[in-house]
């Protein structure tokens, strides 16, 4: 049993050794991936799956407008470059987000262009603060490549907010390195404190007021289509006017809201591929804004105006602020359409939003169109949906695309560790196939080793068995066979009784003798005491000579095991007993010595010595304790037996 449970514990370190993986080998992987289970890293990938499928989408927009910002190029990326928006009060801010500038190549796709490897954000208080580090980016921090926003969560106060680069990109364009930004939002709650505000740099680039300007970092125009991935989809609304028309959109609140902000959603003009239609088309380019608490609009306020100069005035969503009005009526007047050739005079939305607290109070409000030329239903300027879906919060869009950017970054690299576990099951199975096989051959092996060890201990302890019979009861009969012929000759009936007491005792040392030798563990006691009993059987077998017997340091035989001292008895014994036989001695002599881990008995009579070879019950009886057998003629005559033994292990009996 212990060489099974052996083979077992060596197959099972071996397949532990073989199914543990390596920390060296994904030490490039994140913490948790390597924590987890394969179950762990499969359920992942489904809560991946399925958050991705409730989140934006990152659609690229189309056609012609502004791009952002750019600094003016270098050489190699270690240049300082910032940009900075100016709010112009202190204001609570709680969150940044910058949008990169898209760029798209045939290889790789849209990736973000001229987005810094390493910068940082601050904010201060006062055109001479040095600001504060609201948060410091690297390279380890993994940010590129990307195409989507970076939200930065913060918690502080500032009049502005900068972005300063230290190590640039290159272009995809060549091998200049220069920041570049589509947008950068700095809100406190809902609202876009940066929305139209003034931007200064540490440089500008070559397309400064074409496609390229400080001002485009704030206008509210984004690289992306609104795409929330879910919710109804809408149709945008549209109406045909003759040249000189003034059309006007009526929203009814229901009741008057602290309104301080308008979002016009453009017409999605990327329907077809080329598109049918320029981008914005159906947004005037002169539009005024009023609200009013009176549906005449006698109290009208004017609100904001829009105007638009250039194809970079327009885009996906035109973001306009204006002080905070309470008011229930809101109308759009366009003093100008916008003239396309080949087009009729069109104004259209997808949709329209008017931001109170950060909420957009139009939603599902009526809306009426002067005058009434509608090819769609005014319903559609306020059904909070586009082409592609619901319409978000801008913040809630921004977190969504960053979020999307993060799962999409995590998921191949947990499909990446699953690919490696499955990899490594599949080779690990392999293994335990051929582990199982070694185990089982190991099994049948040591169940065949233990069986050939019980025979052979069966075959030890049946000499053992006949070795004692033959000692012991030999002995004793050979005893009690001299008791009984000195009886015969005995001359007194006292005499006889003795001789017939120590017959009796004999008899019964051959009865214990048969139990032994029948069960071993009944003799657990025999030989207890080695000196004594020595020096008892020396009495008795030698009671007809001389002999002496002398024992050094013998508290050490206390130390020996039990199986030891019975064996180590019998074998002396045994000399007594071919010595009373066949030396005709009339004088024996015993030594035992005991020394750490080294036994040594000698016993020598002045018989007429060994005719031939070392008694076979002798040998047999060295063999048994494992111990080597001499023997020696001393100069007088006679005969001399030594026996050593070493003792490799002591057991204290107690």
């Amino acid at each position: 049993m212990k060489l099974i449970r052996t083979a077992i514990i060596v197959i099972s370190l071996l397949i532990a050794l073989t199914t543990s993986g390596s920390s060296a080998e994904r030490s490039d992987t994140h913490a948790y991936l390597c924590d987890s289970s394969i179950s762990q890293l499969e359920q992942r990938v489904k809560t991946i799956d399925s958050e991705l499928a409730q989140l934006a989408r990152s659609n690229m927009r189309s056609g012609v407008g502004s791009i952002g910002y750019e600094s003016q190029l270098h050489p190699d990326p270690h240049h300082t470059e910032w940009v900075q928006v100016e709010l112009q009060r202190p204001t609570p801010i709680d969150q940044i987000v910058l949008v990169p500038t898209i760029w798209h190549d045939s290889s790789s796709g849209f990736s973000a262009g001229g987005f810094p490897r390493e910068f940082q954000i601050l904010a201060g208080l006062g055109p001479t603060a040095e600001g504060t580090v609201i948060a410091s980016f690297s390279e380890e921090d993994a940010l590129l490549p990307r195409r989507a926003p970076l939200v930065i969560p913060c918690a502080t106060t500032a009049s502005w907010v900068r972005v300063q680069a230290s190590v640039l990109s290159k272009r995809s364009l060549d091998e200049h390195y220069n920041l570049q930004l589509s947008e950068l939002l700095v809100f406190d709650g809902q609202d876009n404190l940066a929305l139209h505000r003034a931007a200064t740099s540490s440089s500008v680039g070559r397309q400064e007021n074409t496609s390229r300007k400080k001002d485009f970092l704030t206008d509210g125009f984004l690289p992306y289509k609104m795409d929330a991935g879910h919710g109804e989809k809408g149709v945008s609304f549209q109406s045909d006017h003759e040249p000189g028309a003034q059309p006007s959109i009526t929203i009814d609140l229901g009741t008057a809201y602290p309104i301080n902000r308008i979002q016009l959603h453009s017409q999605d003009t990327g329907q077809t591929a080329p598109m049918a239609i320029p981008e914005g088309l159906g947004v005037p380019s002169r539009l005024v804004v009023e609200g009013a608490n009176q549906a005449d609009f006698s109290d009208a306020v004017e609100l904001v105006q829009y105007h638009k100069t250039s194809i970079f005035d327009v885009g996906p969503i035109v973001m306009l602020n204006f002080p905070e009005t309470q008011c229930r009526y809101v109308r759009l007047t366009a003093l100008k359409l916008t003239n396309v050739a080949g087009f009729p005079l069109l104004m259209g939305f997808a949709e329209i939003e008017l931001i109170a607290n950060g909420q957009n109070v139009a939603r599902d409000k009526p809306a009426t169109v002067s005058p009434s030329l509608s090819k769609r239903r005014e319903v559609a300027l306020t059904d909070g949906g586009s082409t592609y879906g619901r319409i978000l919060p801008l913040r809630q869009w921004m977190e969504q695309l960053a979020r999307r950017h993060d799962l999409g970054n995590e998921r191949p690299k947990v499909t990446a560790e699953l690919g490696l576990r499955y990899a490594r099951q599949k080779e690990n199975l392999k293994h335990m196939i051929w582990l199982a096989t070694l185990l089982a051959g190991g099994i049948v092996i040591t169940l065949l080793s233990s069986r050939l060890l019980r025979m052979r201990q069966i075959a030890t302890i049946r000499n053992r068995f006949a070795a004692d019979l033959h000692d012991e009861l030999g002995a004793n009969i050979h005893t009690i066979g001299m008791l009984g012929d000195l009886a015969r000759d005995a001359e007194s009936h006292d005499e006889l009784l003795e001789l017939l007491d120590r017959s009796h005792v004999f008899i019964e040392r051959s009865g214990a003798a048969v139990r032994y030798c029948t069960n071993m563990l009944e003799a657990q006691d025999l030989c207890a005491n080695l000196v004594e009993e020595m020096t008892r059987s020396s009495e008795r077998l030698l009671a007809d000579m001389k002999y002496d017997l002398s024992f050094e340091d013998e508290e050490l035989l206390q130390n020996l095991k039990p199986r030891k001292r019975i064996d180590l008895f019998l074998f002396y014994k045994e000399c007594l007993n071919n010595v009373l036989r066949h030396a005709s001695a009339t004088h024996v002599s015993t030594q035992l010595k005991v020394v750490p881990k080294k036994l040594t008995l000698t016993l020598t009579d002045n018989g007429i010595g060994l005719p031939n070879e070392i008694p076979s019950s002798l040998k047999r009886r060295a063999r048994l304790l494992g111990a080597k057998l001499s023997t020696e003629t001393p100069a007088n005559g006679g005969t001399r037996i030594v026996l050593k033994l070493r003792i490799h292990n002591w057991k204290k009996i107690t």
